[in-house]
């Protein structure tokens, strides 16, 4: 198996490395990340600066771009063949519910998809950098199950694992998407020449986390995986906005 790893901590994180020490057991592993932090990026591409990368003394490829960048550059130019997965992660926090539109970390693991193959996003759900082993540990036990029951077409996984020991660790659970309260904790402050700046605050606290969301997953000391739809259509829509629009002309 060839798989691809990316992340949007950077290639320096430990997230990234402690991964890339776990997939190399099972696979043959290419590492392309962003050459500094991109947490937040979501899908975000470079447009209007040329993509430059740097092999490090590790064997991963750096990239000045964002990690949708560092996917699709991989993909397209850099491996001289395709890989058979995508893997996103370990990020440094967790990644749930409302999280996932501004994750690099999904992003990455979006891109993969979007370029015909499977992917998968994984975060550590704490601070606890000393337990990436057990979000490693749970990634390598998906990635074997993934051999013999491949994912959906239009699908991703996003796996969330709690920052605990792997003995501690509860089990898995199927999950779905929580949501959040939104957010209102943006600070407004003066640099030192007395222009105005502005820096985002703590994400809004949980609104939608009881049981079958991944926030309750988390909080019960579970690893949370939760199937996320590529095609954002929704169908369910389509007939009523069709009976809507009857009548207009144009």
């Amino acid at each position: 198996m060839r798989i691809l790893l990316s992340n949007d901590d950077g290639v320096y994180a430990k997230g990234i490395q402690v991964l890339q020490q776990a997939l190399s057991a099972i696979a043959e592993v290419t590492t392309v990340g962003p050459d500094r932090n991109c947490s937040g990026a979501s899908n975000s591409l470079t447009l209007l600066n040329p993509l430059r990368t740097q092999q490090l003394d590790n064997g991963f490829i750096a990239v000045n771009g964002t990690p949708t960048d560092c996917v699709h550059l991989a993909i397209n130019q850099l491996l001289a063949k395709a890989p058979d997965l995508v893997v996103a992660g370990i990020n440094h926090g967790a990644n749930l519910g409302d999280d996932v539109l501004y994750s690099g970390t999904v992003a990455a693991a979006t891109e993969g998809r979007h370029l015909g193959l499977p992917a998968i996003a994984v975060s550590l759900a704490g601070r606890d950098e000393q337990h990436f082993a057990t979000a490693a540990y749970v990634t390598v036990q998906v990635i074997k199950k993934l051999k013999s029951q491949p994912l959906p077409a239009d699908q991703i996984l996003n796996i969330n694992v709690p920052a605990v020991p792997l003995e501690q660790l509860r089990g898995i659970q199927v999950t779905r998407l929580g949501r959040r309260h939104k957010a209102e904790t943006m600070q407004s402050a003066m640099d030192p020449w007395g222009r105005p700046i502005y820096w985002y605050g703590s994400l809004g606290p949980e609104l939608d986390a009881g049981p079958g969301t991944d926030f309750y997953a988390i909080a019960q000391g579970y690893a949370s995986i939760t199937p996320l739809h590529v095609d954002m259509t929704a169908y369910r829509s389509m007939e009523l906005l069709t009976d809507w629009l009857d009548g207009i002309e144009c």
